[in-house]
């Protein structure tokens, strides 16, 4: 994993210690990265509750509660989707906040996929209004798609007050 993803990682973690906070992970394009970069700082297990990889739609709906209705209007690579997987995730762990993404890293898209580079992110956070974006990584190589997402989500959480 690229050191400035472990140095995010680091921060996250020793700024939920020292609030006392707690974060679960809902992930998809990024298969369980950001999880892995957060467990990999010492004493995480005082901050990390959950981690889900729902990688196909199925496990977003029965995992999640994602209703198999949102995904098929807007698609697993929308805001509304990642929205609803983090508050799920949120809502399942007890967590305080719940990092959510989905994406389409390639290197290829079906029919009705997100064009590839499209990454759709969301952070929910208990209590409060939670944050949705999007990122676009054209032409990007797919190891380096799933990084930039592993980024932007952490910012995400970095960014918060």
């Amino acid at each position: 994993m690229h050191p400035d993803l472990l140095i995010r990682a680091h921060m996250i973690v020793e700024r939920l210690i020292a609030q006392g906070k707690t974060i679960a992970l809902a992930e998809s394009c990024t298969g369980g990265l950001i999880a892995s970069a957060l467990t990999s700082v010492e004493g995480s297990s005082a901050a990390f509750r959950y981690g889900w990889v729902t990688y196909c739609p199925e496990a977003k709906e029965s995992q999640l509660g994602v209703p198999m209705m949102l995904i098929a209007n807007f698609g697993v690579v929308s805001e509304i989707v990642v929205a609803a997987m983090a508050e799920g995730a949120l809502s399942r762990s007890g967590a305080d906040y719940a990092i959510a993404v989905s994406g389409n890293a390639g290197p290829s898209a079906e029919a009705g996929d997100a064009e590839v580079g499209t990454v759709c992110m969301a952070l929910a956070i208990k209590g409060e209004q939670g944050k949705t974006q999007t990122q676009h990584y054209p032409g990007i190589e797919r190891k380096r798609v799933r990084d930039l997402a592993i980024a932007a989500a952490m910012d995400m959480l970095l960014r918060v007050d």
